[in-house]
């Protein structure tokens, strides 16, 4: 008989590439992995691993393998799903994984809602990049977690992994007032068309004019300074993409993962910024001028496939939903 968690650890490593890796996320010595990983060769009866250098590739009758765990697992998931509402009344830890702006704007409301219907559970929420939450609710240190895409960043299908939409988001070029330094052109006077004297309340936002032309809108700063995120985030790769899509490489002057933060150097004169609805919401800055873009940000939930019935699971997911403000609730989108 085969052993879960050695199966488990199968497809964490058909993920991660590597023993070390393995080990590392699941708190394991690459020694103990190692081992666990012969050990179910054996139960198999033919070779799954072959090495190629560092990293360690999956036979075909283990890629196989990892079909047939990841099928086994989900059902291990409905199966824990089940005995929690068997046992009716949700306690114990809910692990929530969230990224920065849906943490401060939607997180808190739908943690009041949570513990006033369930006293008893206890959410405990970790700010967690979008990039990093797959690994993260595969070895278990997430139960559930918020993830976005954007229009020229796709979410990319995770194995084990079920995404459900929440909401979208407007996209907005943050310039400063009086044209970003370098640039070769600004985008004309506050009040003119496609642009904005100064930002309204985040309600009002989704409504605001569009550029007419996102390319034309994004080509005039071909030459200015750009504020990005750190790289490897999704964050970072949005705006690189856009750009190019428009026609150039943006360059990066500064790396900053907070878009209040983004937004203060924009005022300051420092570049320019691709930055979504959440991140413009608080008091307008008249330092700061938006043009609102057609591309846009998905927001979904993710969770352990088969877990989306556990009533802790959906409890979040209810309470998450009904936080959502109405206007961007207005653009719901597959995320």
């Amino acid at each position: 008989m085969l052993d879960v968690r050695r199966l488990r650890l199968l497809r964490e490593l058909a993920r991660r590439g590597t023993i070390a890796a393995v080990a590392e996320a699941l708190s394991f010595s690459p020694s103990a992995v190692s081992q666990q990983l012969g050990v179910l060769e054996r139960e198999a009866g033919l070779p799954l691993l072959e090495r190629t250098g560092r990293r360690v590739r999956l036979t075909p009758a283990g890629q196989n393998l990892v079909r047939h765990a990841e099928a086994v697992l989900e059902r291990l998931e409905q199966a824990d799903a089940d005995l929690a509402e068997a046992r009716g009344g949700l306690a114990g830890a809910l692990r929530i994984g969230a990224f920065p702006t849906a943490t401060r704007a939607i997180v808190p409301a739908a943690l009041v809602a949570l513990a006033r219907r369930h006293p008893g559970l206890e959410p405990m929420v970790c700010e967690t990049d979008p990039a990093a939450v797959a690994h993260a609710l595969r070895a278990g240190d997430l139960d559930v977690a918020l993830v976005h895409s954007y229009d020229f960043v796709p979410a990319e299908r995770e194995p084990g992994l079920t995404t459900e939409p929440l909401y979208g988001e407007a996209m907005y070029l943050a310039e400063p007032a009086g044209g970003a330094p370098g640039a070769p052109e600004t985008l004309g006077a506050p009040g003119a068309p496609g642009t904005e004297a100064a930002p309204p309340p985040v309600a009002d936002l989704p409504q605001a004019p569009r550029a007419p032309d996102q390319d034309a809108v994004l080509r005039a700063h071909a030459r200015s300074p750009w504020i990005t995120a750190t790289p490897g985030t999704l964050c970072h790769t949005m705006p690189t993409r856009a750009c190019q899509a428009a026609g150039f490489t943006p360059r990066v002057r500064h790396q900053v993962d907070e878009f209040a933060t983004v937004l203060a150097l924009v005022a300051a004169g420092q570049g320019v910024a691709v930055v979504p609805q959440l991140g413009v919401a608080g008091p307008a800055d008249p330092a700061v001028r938006l043009t609102r873009l057609v591309m846009q940000r998905r927001t979904g939930l993710a969770f352990r496939s088969g877990a989306g019935t556990h009533p802790a699971v959906a409890a979040f997911g209810a309470a998450l939903r009904a936080a959502v403000p109405p206007d961007l609730a207005g653009s719901r989108a597959e995320a």
